[in-house]
């Protein structure tokens, strides 16, 4: 099939370079003349475990290429994707001026039958304010489709390649029979492709990444339990995670959630519940929980110091607010660097991937480390953020021989609390004991 995705963000351009893998004929738009530019030249722009490879073959293929130029990019397309973003409105309302923008161009250079596809999380109801900004300049027939994304940032083109389930919100079966084609290569292991109606697809995302929030934040406030009430929510996470009903995955406690997706998807279904009039009290508390969750740490970090953090210097491991990506957007790593900052303490960072951005954002407020070994030096003590593999079996020696004290604040719960005690570290983590040598 011929495809035109609009956007070359993180979806469009994992969007685009996976359709084109399984023999499509992609032409990716964006405004964006500079990122165009690179990426017809090679150089991929965001990253993404596994994406680089499969991008430069499909670009060596001409399966895929690149363009500013919005009638020459769809020209040709049967199904044109929409990944644009939404970013969250100052009342937490997803903003669909992007989404909305390209729909009325669409209308005006639309000349024979095409589906365009919502791959944004957008909001209830956004299909029809899609099409009927298309409606206002198009003669022509077009279907809209919604077609919610299930990308998990750092396993995104295994989720892409091999989906769980592909959502598909259409009411036309023309456009419904193109869709189907377009993803049986995709399902072939017998996965399911759901079809329902438009308004059915655009809040079946928002409830799945809304519920997975929920799932995370209710392990944080087991183990604040856990913390008050001496248990082990290590302990706790096995003994329920073994319930076929609740299942392992997502139940483990840190210093929040963070990302592009989990945030705003959440605060804009808050507020669609709100201009409904419904009350959505367990998201209203998740939220809460979680804002107070990224700043877990830090009662604990000033316990130990004697509340004065004043010329302190800690080494901070992690930025990403996950592993396996350069993804920074509401990383609790950022909320830890800001209060300590605030309480006179300077920051040694270090993350694999996540630096430049994090340069970027807040410039040289924080040191920035050649390796997780020197941003150990002379600090007083090592603050874990992100659960980067390379940072679950350190080089414990490395670590004592730098720091100025033996002192671990882990927001990930990485280390075996026995393993710990018995090396000499005082090691305080998420809703289980402190490991504490001296006693």
């Amino acid at each position: 099939m011929k495809i035109a995705v609009i956007g070359t963000g993180y979806v469009g351009l994992v969007t685009g370079t996976c359709f084109a893998e399984t023999g499509n004929d992609v032409v990716c738009v964006d405004i964006d003349t500079t990122k165009v530019q690179k990426l017809s030249n090679g150089q991929i722009t965001i990253y993404e475990p596994g994406l680089e490879k499969l991008f430069l073959r499909n670009l060596k293929e001409e399966r895929l290429r690149f363009t500013t130029d919005l009638e020459d990019g769809i020209k040709e397309a049967q199904i044109i994707f929409l990944a644009l973003p939404t970013p969250p409105g100052e009342d937490g309302s997803a903003d669909l001026k992007y989404i909305l923008g390209v729909s009325d161009q669409l209308g005006k250079i639309l000349k024979d039958y095409k589906v365009i596809v919502d791959k944004s999380t957008v909001p209830v109801g956004t299909a029809e304010k899609v099409h009927a900004a298309i409606k206002k300049n198009c003669k022509g027939e077009f279907d809209v489709v919604s077609n919610p994304e299930f990308l998990r940032e750092g396993v995104a083109v295994d989720d892409f390649m091999k989906p769980d389930r592909v959502v598909i919100g259409t009411s036309s079966d023309r456009a419904r029979k193109i869709m189907n084609d377009l993803y049986l290569p995709f399902v072939r292991q017998g996965n399911p492709i759901i079809f329902m109606d438009e308004r059915s697809a655009e809040l079946t995302k928002y409830a799945a990444n809304s519920f997975l929030a929920t799932k995370i934040t209710f392990m944080n406030e087991v183990a604040q339990l856990c913390e008050r009430l001496g248990a082990d929510v290590d302990m706790v996470r096995r003994g329920i995670g073994s319930d076929e009903r609740i299942g392992k995955r997502f139940l483990f406690p840190g210093i929040g959630y963070g990302g592009s997706c989990f945030p705003k998807d959440v605060q804009a279904l808050v507020k669609s519940s709100q201009e409904v009039s419904y009350d959505f009290r367990i998201l209203n508390a998740v939220m809460d929980v979680n804002e107070k969750q990224k700043l877990h740490l830090m009662p604990k970090v000033k316990k130990y110091f004697k509340d004065n953090l004043k010329g302190k210097h800690f080494a901070l491991w992690g930025l990403a607010f996950k592993p396996n990506t350069d993804d920074i957007r509401e990383a609790p790593a950022l909320y830890m660097i800001d209060a300590l900052l605030k309480e006179g303490a300077t920051v040694a960072v270090f993350d694999p991937e996540a630096m430049n951005n994090v340069k970027q954002l807040i410039g040289d407020k924080v040191t920035y480390s050649e390796s997780q070994y020197d941003a150990l030096e002379n600090a007083d003590a090592l603050i874990i953020a992100t659960e980067w593999n390379e940072f679950r079996t350190p080089n414990f020696l490395k670590i004592v021989t730098s720091l100025k004290n033996k002192v671990i604040f882990d927001g990930r719960n990485l280390f075996d609390i026995a393993a710990i005690r018995e090396l000499g570290f005082y090691y305080e983590s998420i809703g289980r004991a402190p490991a504490n040598p001296t006693k």
